[in-house]
């Protein structure tokens, strides 16, 4: 039983993330179920994904506390789902950061210390600068597939697998570049 909660910014790929996933675990013969919260994407409000992969799984849900492993796509939105990972979790984060409307307008202002916490608080904490990595292998809009990359790695998932899923998950012009991104995602994190 695997329990992954992903969480971003809309416009930041976390659904196609999460259909790579479940395409993994499917291809990997497990059951697989998946919640998507989308909010206020549109608007680049928060959007988080719970996954859960295994045997059999009865709901989609993962409890606070029971995630194996969090992929953030923007810094405070980690911060905002850290209380989801497990003691022994693995957060990978994205060091890109979205300004929120509260801050956008001067009603708030973005926490300068939220790397620091978030090391100090999980163990498993891993920060990426992935919408680089992305740029460098071609289109910043494949920092998803890069995270993914990074992972695939981190956790041990199969290579191959994975890539078959995100080759099945992407049109057909786009299925190269997202290859060489989790590539180098994979290699790089």
């Amino acid at each position: 039983m695997m329990n992954i909660l992903i969480s971003g910014v809309g416009g930041q790929g976390t659904i196609l993330a999460s259909r790579v996933l479940g395409k993994y675990a499917l291809l990997c013969g497990m059951d697989c179920k998946i919640s998507e919260i989308h909010g206020m994407s549109q608007r680049g409000g928060s959007v988080t994904t719970h996954l859960r992969m295994g045997e059999k799984i009865y709901s989609p849900v993962v409890w606070e506390g029971g995630a194996d492993m969090i992929i953030a796509f923007e810094t405070l939105e980690a911060a905002r789902v850290k209380h989801y990972l497990k003691a022994d979790g693995i957060l990978l984060v994205n060091e890109e950061k979205i300004l929120p409307m509260p801050c956008i307008t001067g009603a708030a202002k973005y926490p300068e210390d939220i790397r620091e916490k978030l090391l100090a608080d999980c163990k498993g904490a891993k920060f990426v600068n992935a919408k680089e990595i992305a740029k460098q292998a071609g289109s910043e809009k494949t920092t998803n597939i890069v995270m993914l990359g990074g992972i695939c790695k981190l956790y041990g998932f199969d290579k191959a697998v994975m890539e078959e899923a995100v080759v099945s998950c992407v049109p057909e012009k786009f299925k190269q570049l997202n290859l060489t991104a989790f590539r180098m995602g994979y290699e790089q994190v």
